[in-house]
């Protein structure tokens, strides 16, 4: 005990001190056979090929080959039908000369060279077979319905097995379900038959998968018959048929088919597929389910197929054992069925096989060969090929159980070693060499290698050496201050450097240092750290209608060194070969989509080192298909239970069905709505009319919209009746004052419910106590009845007629005989004046028997007679006002002041007016007057003028006298103090005298009555000037200074005119007509120096002119805007001087022309007289 335990302490030891298990060896140095490849252990051949055994091995110097066939030395030279392939042990055998099946053997391959021996499995060849089935002869089958039935497949056995199906003599394989389903060995099995089971070419076929070849078993003929058909098939099946189940078929509980008895059990190796299957019989069909006694199913490995007759477990562990339950259950019983499952295993590696051992001189090491099985399997070794105790002997070795201990091994120890672990279900062999090496460092990794790696990815950084003894590595970064030894790296076992979370500081030069005893090696490689690549904008889910187009967009964040590649999947596939489907850089558009183009899209965004990817959904939405097979019935005189089928819904939910229906009896061709149901519903029960010839259809409407109507129902026809409604609209009006017309609307022929529809009229007065009379009338909707009193109020019905009956009592309508012209006028007419322009105007009702119609208002006929003013009469035509209803007085708006008006009233019905009353007559008070017609300045002198006016067209009552107003007005539009005088009503002139010479005035004249004063005219003129002032500015414009003055004044302003011009021309178009529309007052307009533009001349905030004047903001008074002008009243106003010198054309408020305008401005602009003038203003 003591011992083992100090074995397993220098076991231990040895596995901690030394971990080169994973060392690859370089070619170029010495080292034992290892086999790389090899063909399987149950090696499966075509025979119909070339054999070709697989042995390749790599070792220094390279190996040679040798096999044995089945225990024994196979010399290939010896065999002509047998080659070795160059620098190979592959065996080639050549068929073509040869029979397969010569070969068929066990077969194993040795390589060898001066280090060691290295040998393959056992390699067993065996040719696949697909045997042909016996020729048999079926005879056909006849069932009674309901029983169970057992077709058998039994095929031919081939190598592999054979995979079985059932198809028609159409190759259309048979269908299957929880009734019929086929068993594992092949068989189709009944649970019970059914009549639609019958037909003659039930046939199983074998596939063998290495030939590729289908063998068929002969057509089997099965007919089911019924109890009833049993006995009159019985005789002309007797001698050539095989019958089952004489007794009659009943619902029954299951009984279990496969597998037979209450259990049985299985082994079932560790690793392989699990298959258990419970077919039953019984009637109803039963249901098949499983658990596990023992335990639970495993979930994830568990799959129910063939309609949950077959369970099956894949990748089986030993947690798989135990006892598992089928059962079968109808609704008359159930039956069961244990299986007890034993899971055995072939060997399998514990830690994994073995691993190469390169060790230096005087190091130890240990090679283990760890395995398990069930049974416990048993372990050898063996060292070169040869048992391990019939080889030379070595003191440096020690074998325990499955593990070999090295100890100081030396130059010369070099060997492969076998390890053979075997139970009864199979075995594992393993190669390991022992290479004994002296060796300095050499680094395997290329140099200058560049490693590329997504930030926060992890980086691995690798440094493969070799050595022996086992070189150390030690990594260093750019100026190589420290290793890289501890956070944030790590350094395996192997040489590789890792960062777990790469970062772009991490970028840059890595050195690493490989050193053992006999020297060191150096190699630098290169991390580049790069930005992750990223989807910023997803692909969206799409609902799109049928041709129209979907666009996905995916726009992508990568490394610009990276090198980008977008790649587009459908449903993980690749994309349609359809020029419908455009890929753009950041984009698929699909255009005129079709229901085919459903699925899912993926964009893909790859680089050389990452990629990243985002799905959307396309659904492909349509009208819905029209539904189909309408089907009537539950049929009744006036219902019909309608069915169908809905067509596709094209990925949008049916929301509603419409209903619609064609009366071909009443009219043909044309279809009316019915009723709706909703969308889940697949059946309508439709009330119907009597007496129609029915045909329906059925339309469907989702979110797209109504599918195209369905094919028609046959027709329903519906039995007569009497009508079920009478007409509705039923009147009564006269169009003569002595008749009586009754209407209504008709019914239509969907309405009359029968042949022969007629109806009939009953009519009585309301006010008198008397019998219905009552006529018949048919293809009508009126009927006149003659010889009746003038308005009159009638009771009135109307009944729908037909061959089969009259329709309910009607309801009774009322109306009125034909009627006639009020026969009466209003009375007590009177009128009352509100004011100078509006009076109310009273009367009394006429009485509705003098009506004789129906009321329908009063009409006030009016009309001036004449102004109390002047006594001559107006011929004014009458007007009219109406006032609809039953009123008694109204207002007569918009009257003249102080005049006199005459007035009557007449009383209107339907028929039209009555008489009108006695005439009436009223005044209207006095208002204000109107302007006067005219104001004129005459008789104009240095400090005085003459007024003259005419007095008001409208005087609107008596004048009692004229206001007159006036004030200066100095150049620049600024209003001087204001005088005003009162004139007498006799009066039509004044003389003005004390007033300024040389001075612009401005008058206003306005008349009044007692109510007040009315608007007021204006007028504007200037005094004359004085002789001396004007004989100094004579002197003053004859001296030379002045004209000189003067003249460069006129060349200056020339001069800026011509510069304006030119400016204009070149800046664009010169506004003109723009300042002429803005302008239109002819007065000289200053020139304003920013512009050269002649600026407008606008009054001074505070000096406006008096309330009442319209003068606008440039001093003159514009037609539109005054009616006071005297242009408007004489016969002046083109811009003359009067005979005294005074400029009235200037003010006058004539609209002047663009010339006239032109002409004051070049005239005025350097005239003295008005720069004298413009000395003499006010103070």
């Amino acid at each position: 005990m003591m011992e083992r335990r100090r074995m397993d302490a220098a076991l231990m030891v040895l596995l901690l001190g030394h971990l080169a298990a994973a060392l690859e060896v370089p070619l170029d140095l010495p080292q034992p056979p290892t086999i790389t490849h090899q063909s399987p252990k149950d090696y499966i051949i075509d025979p119909r090929e070339n054999i070709i055994i697989h042995c390749e091995a790599k070792g220094k110097p390279h190996p040679s080959f040798s096999w044995t066939r089945n225990g024994t030395h196979f010399d290939v030279d010896e065999d002509p039908h047998v080659t070795l392939r160059p620098h190979s042990g592959t065996l080639v055998v050549d068929i073509s000369r040869a029979k397969a099946d010569q070969y068929e053997s066990v077969y194993q391959c040795t390589a060898r060279n001066k280090h060691g021996t290295a040998v393959s499995n056992n390699i067993v060849v065996r040719q696949s077979r697909s045997p042909l089935w016996s020729k048999e002869k079926i005879k056909p089958i006849v069932v009674q319905e309901g029983v169970s039935l057992v077709l058998p497949c039994q095929p031919p056995a081939g190598l592999p097995p054979p995979i079985i199906f059932w198809m028609d003599n159409y190759f259309q394989r048979l269908p299957q379900s929880n009734r019929v389903s086929q068993s594992l060995n092949g068989d189709l099995y009944f649970s019970n038959v059914l009549q639609e089971d019958s037909r003659n070419d039930y046939i199983c076929y074998a596939r063998f998968p290495y030939t590729q070849t289908i063998q068929q078993k002969q057509p089997i003929s099965v007919k089911v018959l019924s109890l009833d058909a049993i006995n009159d098939t019985m005789a002309a099946f007797y001698n050539d048929t095989d019958l089952f189940s004489d007794d009659p078929a009943d619902e029954r509980k299951p009984t279990l088919l496969v597998p037979s008895g209450p259990s049985s059990s299985k082994i079932v190796l560790r690793g392989q597929v699990l298959e258990m299957e419970c077919i039953a019989e019984g009637l109803p069909t039963p249901d098949i389910s499983w658990t596990k006694v023992s335990g639970e199913l495993p979930a994830k490995r568990t799959h129910f197929l063939h309609y949950q007759r077959t369970l099956r477990i894949v990748n089986v562990s030993e947690s798989d054992a135990g006892d598992y339950r089928c059962t079968a259950k109808n609704k008359m019983g159930s039956v069961h069925h244990n299986i007890h499952i034993m899971v055995k295993a072939a060997p399998y590696w514990i830690s994994g096989a073995p691993r190469n051992l390169v060790l230096a001189p005087g190091e130890n090491g240990v090679l283990t060969c760890r395995a398990s099985g069930t049974p416990k399997p048993s372990i050898s070794w063996a060292m070169n090929g040869i048992p391990i105790e019939n080889s030379p002997k070595d003191p440096s070795r020690k074998v325990e159980d499955d593990t070999i201990i090295f100890t100081d091994v030396q130059i010369g120890s070099s060997a492969v070693y076998q390890c053979n672990i075997s139970n009864t279900y199979g075995y594992l062999l393993s190669n390991a060499f022992v290479n004994v090496l002296s060796e300095p460092p050499r680094v395997l990794t290329p140099a200058n290698k560049v490693y590329q790696v997504i930030k926060n990815h992890r980086a691995l950084i690798d440094c493969a050496s070799f050595g022996s003894p086992i070189p150390k590595i030690t990594w260093f970064k750019d100026s190589r201050s420290s290793t890289l030894d501890g956070d944030p790296y790590i350094l395996h076992d192997n040489g590789t450097l890792e960062i777990p979370v790469a970062q772009s500081h991490n970028s840059g030069k890595f050195t690493c240092v490989a050193r053992n005893l006999l020297g060191k090696e150096e190699n630098h490689v290169f991390l580049e750290v790069k930005e992750p690549t990223r989807i910023l904008k997803q692909p969206e889910y799409k609902v799109v209608q049928r041709g129209r187009s979907a666009v996905f967009q995916c726009k992508v964040k990568h490394d610009p060194t990276l090198p980008p590649v977008m790649t587009w999947l459908k449903d993980d596939g690749e994309l349609p070969d359809d020029e419908r489907f455009e890929v753009g850089a950041d984009s698929l558009t699909i255009t005129d989509v079709t229901e085919m183009d459903a699925g899912v899209y993926t964009c893909i965004m790859n680089t050389t080192l990452d990629h990243d990817s985002a799905s959307a959904e396309l659904t492909v939405v349509e009208r819905p298909d029209s539904p189909t097979d309408l089907e009537l019935t539950d049929q009744k005189k006036r219902s019909v239970q309608l069915t169908w089928t809905p067509g596709d819904e094209h990925n949008s939910p049916i929301q509603k069905f419409l209903i619609q229906y064609e009366d071909s009896l009443h009219h043909r061709g044309h279809w009316h709505n019915l009723t709706e149901v909703p969308g889940t519903r697949t059946t309508a029960h439709l009330k119907l009319s009597p007496y129609a010839h029915y045909t329906f259809r059925v339309l469907a409407l989702n979110a797209v919209g109504l599918s195209h109507p369905s094919f028609p129902s046959r027709m329903f026809k519906t039995e007569p009746a009497a009508p079920d409604e009478n007409p509705t609209g039923v009147e009564g009006f006269g169009t003569e004052h002595n008749n009586l017309v009754i209407s209504w609307k008709p019914l239509t022929g969907l309405q009359s419910n029968g042949p022969g529809l007629h109806y009939r009229v009953m009519w009585r007065q309301k006010t008198v106590s008397s019998d219905w009379n009552m006529a018949t009338v048919a293809n009508t909707s009126k009927f006149v009845v003659t010889g009746t009193p003038t308005f009159v109020p009638y009771e009135l019905k109307v009944q729908a007629v037909n061959d089969h009956g009259a329709a309910p009592e009607p309801a009774i309508a009322h109306g009125y005989s034909g009627e006639d012209l009020p026969v009466a006028a209003p009375e007590n007419v009177q009128a009352m004046v509100v004011n100078s322009s509006l009076a109310e105007v009273y009367w009394d009702p006429v009485p509705s028997k003098l009506i004789r119609g129906h009321l329908k208002g009063y009409k006030v006929y009016y009309w001036r007679e004449r102004s109390l003013h002047k006594h001559n009469p107006h011929h004014v035509e009458k007007q009219i006002l109406t006032f609809s209803g039953n009123h008694s007085r109204g207002k007569l708006p918009g009257l003249h002041p102080y005049s006199l008006y005459s007035f009557y009233v007449k009383i209107y019905n339907g028929k039209g007016e009555g008489p009108a009353s006695h005439t009436q007559q009223f005044e209207t008070p006095e208002g204000v007057p109107g302007a006067p017609t005219s104001l004129l300045v005459t008789n104009t002198d240095l400090d005085s003028l003459t007024l003259e006016w005419s007095p008001p067209h409208v005087h609107n009552g008596r004048i009692t006298g004229y206001t007159l107003t006036y004030q200066p007005v100095n150049n620049s539009n600024e209003l001087g103090p204001v005088e005003e005088l009162a004139l007498p009503a006799n009066e039509t002139s004044v003389i003005l005298s004390n007033l300024r010479h040389s001075t612009r005035y401005k008058f206003y004249l306005n008349a009044k009555t007692v109510r007040g004063a009315g608007p007021a005219i204006s007028q504007e003129t200037v005094t004359i000037m004085d002789e001396a002032v004007a004989s100094r500015q004579v002197d003053i414009a004859t001296q030379g200074w002045f004209i000189g003055l003067m003249c460069a004044i006129a060349l200056l302003i020339l001069i800026l005119l011509i510069i304006c011009f030119i400016q204009r021309n070149k800046g664009g178009k010169y506004p003109v007509k723009e300042k002429e529309d803005a302008h239109t007052d002819p007065e000289f307009q200053p020139m304003k120096d920013d512009d050269c533009t002649f600026g407008e001349y606008s009054d001074n905030e505070d000096h406006k002119p008096l309330k009442g004047s319209r003068t606008p903001s440039n001093g003159t008074v514009k037609r539109e805007d005054s009616d006071d002008s005297l242009v408007d009243y004489g016969d002046g106003g083109d811009g003359q001087f009067n005979e005294d010198g005074s400029f009235i054309g200037q003010y006058s408020g004539k609209s002047v022309s663009r010339e006239t305008a032109e002409g004051h401005e070049s005239s005025e602009a350097p005239s003295p007289i008005n720069a004298m003038n413009s000395l003499n203003s006010f103070v």
